[in-house]
């Protein structure tokens, strides 16, 4: 399952988590963003658990891209503890983004 991000549950959702959270930025009119989403959506069923999907729309949540430097998007943030763990910014594959959580999982647990 895939959770939507806005600034009021940004905080229960994302800091206060204790999985893995990837918080994808997005706004509904880039194409590379809607590229992603698919990609996303087929990792969350394979990271059910372990990682905790979720989306943010930058033209709703501005404050929310604006608080963590998102100028380009797609950006990628994976928070951990409340913390920043690693920052993607771009499209990615399937593959590179499967690669990189896994890295991510192993460090961390």
């Amino acid at each position: 399952m895939i959770v939507s991000i806005s600034k009021d549950n940004f905080e229960d959702e994302v800091l206060n988590s204790q999985h893995i959270v990837l918080v994808d930025f997005y706004a509904d009119w880039c194409g590379p963003c809607k590229m992603m989403y698919p990609i996303i959506r087929q990792l969350s069923l394979k990271y059910t658990g372990d990682y905790k999907m979720t989306t943010c729309d930058i033209d709703k949540q501005i404050e929310l891209a604006q608080r963590y430097g998102v100028l380009s998007i797609p950006t990628i943030i994976i928070f951990y503890g409340g913390k920043i763990i690693e920052t993607f910014i771009g499209s990615m594959s399937i593959y590179e983004l499967d690669d990189a959580l896994s890295e991510i999982m192993e460090k961390l647990l």
